[in-house]
């Protein structure tokens, strides 16, 4: 429901609605390919000539969402969400943006993620400028690709493929395009080097959808960020900015991921997205100043004149920052026009600051408080949401700013609106509406071309994929770029040869069972559970890039061939070997120790970040299979932890403290238990498996018995969930409150269900 509550501007017949705007014209000039629009600011360059605005909507669609369209050549990109309980999935919905005509969705089931309440669709789709393809990351972290006519082109699970970590709040943001490549960020625990949690950027290429390279900026989040890349032509290459999980500000080359240099600012996450202000950046934060016991501040940071590519990334030292003000913003982003920053507080002040000297020039209380909301400026006027449901469009002055019109909606206001062909677009918790603008005419502009700058001498060879996942008797054709040392693409390399190679510095020395040959890389039908990376090239250009295999079904591992040879840290006089590399976040979530005899898997308790612990030990398209496995909570009377298995996309959990064995995917959306007495210190073998129905419905099962006893003959839960879950990897849970109380898996076993 929309209420007006002031109008200043008087109401105009429909007839007058888009004169001297012809639909023979193209679309080209009018385009909203990201949320952040043409120059990643915030800003639209369409200008009317006599634009009145009326209050009555020209359509609405029933769809709940938390982001901002995206539109290309007259169709709109929507990411919302629909339905309740279990029943909540989100949507990517195509939609004639003239009429508001759906031509085509696509849904997607919430599995395993830690999202609560209804944090659902808080992100945007991006589109390719060139091909038209639109790019959505889901909140648990599916990373798809469609055409514009809705046909999927490829996806990643980020959870299961790369260990991506899911966080209550929902936050997911949006992927840029650029060039060839689009690029994401999330926080993720995966494997070798990259096994510490960091927040990392992951470019993919935008056709084929092969990892191209992975960057790692920052140092250890305190959470999760979705500020959206900005990006220019500097240095001679294509840099971006973004804040990250680890209260950074961060420069990377987007042409190879090398991070350049990173300005540390806050001890949480920088949400919001930043500002490129002449030589500058310009950033907001909500969370603790790494300087001071106060809460959030809008800083400007000088861009270093030049960088050494060769070098490691700088870390600009506190004289790099140029002014700071008191504007606290958690997640909104602000918006360029000129030399005026205009951002919406936390407390619900339109600020307008001078982008030179950082002056608060003047600010307009226009709500209690705001959350995400970011504003929008076109043609003079911005157009600002504000969380609790009203909408305001205001004419910016140098001393305030006037009020045109304001409107109140039932539901929040969380995303950002869009202009596009002389429409307005905004997103609410409760549906999705549309008004035409009134004018006599209309200009606009094309989107801008990229400059990548001037490609030098040949510097190194690039791998795509970078990250090679296969298994048993599966090969994988590489593709071999050669880089100069900005990340411009030279030409390609017919051939080259790789070999194996373990790091200096690898904790785990252990190399991937493969071979190279003839461009591509092979695995045999009696490849083991291995990974590690590989060094070559051609001539005198190398490269290195990693891969891993894991283990088809049937699957099982005892732990007995592993030597517990590393000191404990934690506790003293233990020894313990690290899990199978190649498992996905395994080493720092879990250890073998020698336990009751035999040796078996133990949580880790050293990490409060990983005191719940999910870790992927088999391949993500993996389906309909058996995993069982003996565990074991340790504990007391008023404290146990929690264990289990993740079998399709679905947690089968003993849980200690409540007495209960437990199937759930997300908590808010599926979670069944039945009554089992656990006892702690003791061994129990549970079983899990799935399966699907003809209509889509998954069966999960789940028995459970103490180890060495017959084994039921009944399941001790089946908990049906419609249109279910077809696949997903295998993997193992643990959870110990505040890190307290270990937990323990041994003989595991995953076989094809019959």
């Amino acid at each position: 429901m929309l209420k007006s509550l002031s109008s200043p501007i008087c109401v105009v017949i429909t007839h007058l609605l888009f004169t001297g705007w012809s639909s023979a014209d193209s679309h080209e000039n009018f385009q909203w390919f990201s949320w952040r629009g043409p120059d990643g600011n915030g800003v639209s360059h369409e200008a009317y000539e006599d634009w009145k605005f009326n209050d009555k909507p020209n359509w609405t669609y029933n769809l709940k969402g938390r982001g901002t369209p995206v539109i290309a050549d007259g169709k709109m990109f929507v990411f919302g969400y629909r339905g309740e309980g279990e029943e909540v999935e989100e949507l990517i919905v195509c939609l004639d943006a003239k009429s508001g005509k759906k031509e085509w969705e696509y849904s997607f089931r919430d599995y395993i993620s830690d999202t609560i309440y209804d944090r659902y669709s808080i992100g945007s789709a991006a589109i390719d400028p060139d091909t038209k393809n639109v790019y959505l990351q889901t909140t648990n972290g599916l990373f798809v690709a469609f055409t514009s006519e809705g046909k999927k082109l490829w996806e990643h699970s980020m959870m299961e493929r790369f260990g991506r970590l899911t966080f209550p709040n929902g936050r997911t943001g949006a992927p840029i395009v650029e060039g060839d490549l689009v690029i994401m960020h999330c926080i993720t625990s995966y494997w070798g080097k990259q096994g510490p949690a960091r927040d990392r950027f992951y470019a993919f290429d935008k056709t084929s959808g092969d990892i191209v390279w992975i960057s790692e900026p920052g140092i250890a989040p305190k959470d999760s960020s979705f500020s959206t890349p900005i990006v220019e032509t500097r240095y001679g290459t294509r840099v971006f900015y973004a804040g990250t999980g680890d209260g950074n500000l961060v420069c990377v080359n987007a042409l190879n991921g090398k991070p350049l240099w990173r300005f540390h600012m806050s001890y949480g996450g920088v949400n919001s997205s930043p500002l490129i202000y002449k030589d500058t950046v310009i950033c907001p934060h909500g969370k603790e100043n790494i300087d001071t016991t106060e809460e959030g501040r809008m800083i400007s940071v000088k861009i270093p004149e030049s960088i050494d590519f060769k070098s490691p990334q700088k870390v600009l030292p506190e004289s790099t920052e140029i002014w700071r003000n008191e504007t606290v913003s958690f997640t909104s982003s602000p918006i360029l026009v000129g030399d005026r920053v205009y951002q919406v507080s936390k407390v619900g002040e339109l600020v307008c600051v001078d982008a030179k000297t950082g002056e608060i020039l003047w600010h307009l209380k226009l709500g209690n408080d705001n959350l995400h909301a970011s504003p929008l400026y076109c043609d003079g006027k911005l157009f600002v949401p504000i969380f609790g449901g009203k909408f305001y469009i205001i004419e910016p002055g140098d001393k305030s700013g006037e009020i045109l019109h304001t409107m109140e909606f039932d539901g929040n206001l969380i995303g950002t609106p869009a202009i596009c062909e002389g429409r307005l677009y905004l997103h609410t918790t409760k549906q999705l509406y549309c008004w035409n603008f009134s004018f006599s005419k209309i200009t606009g502009k094309k989107w801008p071309n990229i400059n990548q700058g001037v490609a030098g001498k040949a510097f190194e060879v690039r791998t795509i994929p970078t990250d090679v996942l296969l298994q048993p008797n599966q090969k994988q054709k590489l593709k071999f770029q050669s880089l100069d040392e900005k990340g411009h693409v030279l030409s390609e390399i017919k051939n080259a040869d790789f070999s194996k190679f373990i790091p200096p510095t690898a904790k785990v020395k252990t190399e991937m069972d493969a071979s190279f040959e003839k461009n591509s890389i092979s695995t045999s039908e009696n490849a083991k559970t291995s990974a590690g990376a590989w060094k070559g090239g051609s001539g005198e250009l190398s490269g290195i890039f990693r891969g891993r295999v894991l283990d088809r079904i049937p699957f099982n591992e005892d732990f007995e061939s592993y030597k517990a040879i590393i000191d404990s840290t934690i506790d003293p006089g233990e020894k313990f070997a690290f899990p199978p590399l190649p498992w996905i976040g395994a080493r720092f979530k879990w250890e073998v120790r020698e336990i009751d005899g035999n040796k078996a898997l133990r949580k880790t308790l050293d990490r409060v970040l990983f005191q719940r612990a999910m870790t992927f030990i088999g391949h993500p398209d993996l389906n309909n299979y058996t995993m069982q496995a003996d565990v074991m909570t340790d504990g007391n009377r008023r404290i146990k932890s929690d264990v289990g298995l993740v079998n399709q996309r679905y947690l089968i959990v003993l849980k200690g403290n409540a007495n209960q064995l437990e199937v759930s995917s997300n908590q808010e959306r599926l979670k069944v238990s039945v009554p089992y007495k656990v006892k702690y210190k003791t061994w129990y073998t549970l079983k899990t498996r799935v399966d699907l129905d003809s209509d889509g419905t998954a069966i999960i099962k789940g028995k459970v018995w103490p180890k060495g006893d017959d084994e039921p003959s009944k399941w001790t839960i089946e908990v049906p969930h419609k249109n279910g879950h077809g696949k997903g990897a295998p993997g193992l849970f643990g959870f110990s409150p505040q890190s307290q109380k270990p937990v323990f898996v041994d003989n595991i076993s995953i076989i094809p269900s019959k």
